[in-house]
């Protein structure tokens, strides 16, 4: 797994601009040398208006809409169109404003589709299962890109300090008893998240602070504090405003400031 890198941004605005132009960039660079490209998506404030950021630049043009599968990190069990679901969100903020092939939108689907939380879980692996190449080497895709949240406990998609699913082998689990509501959620796993090529942390807020200089100073293996484990096979980025990174101790990562 990759050493992580640190970027620093002014402000959460800032940041969330910030990874919005990335995640264009990196998505015009993969398409040009391969033809498609993948992104999994993250909820959470930052993460939706990272989305809302890249509906509003006129870079957003040069991505091949039609070519992009969109996948989750997690999603809360809930019936489809539900507000609090990160679906409901990446939609109103950008899936529904670009011409993205439906086929290629991959949903955790919800109780409304008359599966269990477990069944949805199992479910999405299939269908990660299928989407997987031989050059992928395993029986999920090597996602481009992989956006994840971090929470002030650590957390990362729906992998929550002490709960199973912090160590469970599968590729997607349900999530039951998280300690945020709702408490049922369905989340891909470490070995999904290993897979990825390049995954991107993105964080914001004082309160996130000392999560990231725990995620940052344990190893990949402590997964005690779950976003110490979160890590992509080629690239790792913890991408931050001032305040997430304030408790960073000297040393810690590669630090840029834009």
């Amino acid at each position: 797994m990759s050493v992580p890198n640190v970027v620093v941004h002014r402000d959460a605005d800032v940041l969330a601009k910030a990874v919005a132009a990335r995640i264009i960039t990196r998505l015009v660079d993969v398409q040009s040398a391969r033809g498609s490209a993948s992104l999994v998506l993250t909820g959470g404030t930052v993460g939706i208006a990272t989305l809302a950021a890249i509906a509003a630049t006129p870079a957003r043009d040069a991505v091949d809409w039609p070519k992009l599968d969109i996948w989750w990190g997690d999603e809360r069990f809930l019936p489809s169109g539900d507000p609090e679901r990160n679906e409901t969100g990446a939609r109103e903020a950008l899936l529904d404003r670009v011409d993205l092939d439906p086929a290629r939108v991959h949903v955790m689907r919800g109780p409304d589709s008359g599966m269990s939380a477990e069944e949805s879980a199992d479910a999405y692996a299939e269908e990660l299962r299928k989407a997987a190449r031989p050059e992928d080497h395993g029986p999920v895709p090597s996602f481009d890109v992989m956006l994840l949240g971090m929470g002030p406990d650590s957390h990362v998609a729906s992998l929550f300090p002490g709960n199973p699913a912090v160590y469970d082998t599968r590729s997607v689990v349900a999530v039951h008893g998280s300690p945020k509501p709702p408490p049922v959620r369905i989340s891909l796993t470490f070995p999904t998240i290993h897979a990825a090529r390049e995954v991107w942390v993105v964080a914001a807020g004082e309160e996130k602070a000392g999560a990231v200089r725990l995620a940052l100073s344990q190893d990949s293996g402590q997964v005690q504090v779950p976003a110490a484990g979160a890590r992509g096979s080629r690239r790792t980025l913890f991408l931050l405003d001032r305040a997430a990174a304030g408790k960073i101790p000297a040393g810690l990562g590669r630090i840029a400031s834009p």
